[in-house]
């Protein structure tokens, strides 16, 4: 247990900023979840507007330091290759 009053303190805002980590975690991958349902299952047109709302997404999670910025480019190349992938396989 920390006994210092700053360390305190550091106990209290790690334990906020891992539920605000989580919660930004989560949300990414509710979005992620969104646009695999909209490719499989929708059109190719909803499927591209779930992507730009994912990549977004993505974005922000990585510009808060929660995952890694090539993590956050490696999702949205994946996401895009496989829109691509789907274009191609059935034309809208």
């Amino acid at each position: 247990m920390a006994h210092s009053l700053s360390a305190q303190k550091r106990v209290r805002q790690n334990l906020k900023s891992k539920a605000r980590n989580k919660w930004r975690l989560r949300t990414m991958r509710d979005a992620v979840k969104v646009f695999r349902d909209k490719l499989v299952h929708g059109t190719v047109d909803e499927a591209a507007e779930a992507m730009k709302v994912c990549s977004k997404v993505v974005d922000r999670t990585a510009a808060k330091g929660v995952i890694h910025k090539n993590q956050a480019a490696r999702r949205k190349s994946r996401m895009s290759a496989a829109l691509k992938a789907r274009k191609m396989a059935k034309p809208a």
